[in-house]
């Protein structure tokens, strides 16, 4: 199953629920469910914030669904 379909579905939540979040239509966020289009980095920092998970897991970079520690560096 997608990452992002299944994080959504974890909050019961609709795509346009997320679409909405995003300020996006339903239709564009659909493609990314699908991988139909790639998600920019700024669409992917506020979904990994909302999800509570790192980039990496949306990116299927690693399994673990926890989040980074925040960086001291961020301002």
């Amino acid at each position: 199953m997608n990452r992002l379909k299944e994080l959504r579905d974890d909050k019961n939540l609709y795509q346009k629920d997320v679409a909405k979040i995003l300020n996006m239509s339903q239709t564009g966020y659909s493609q990314y469910e699908t991988e139909t289009n790639d998600i920019p980095t700024e669409i992917l920092k506020k979904l990994a914030r909302f999800y509570n998970t790192s980039i990496d897991y949306l990116l299927y970079e690693t399994d673990e669904r926890k989040p980074y520690p925040k960086s001291v560096m961020k301002n």
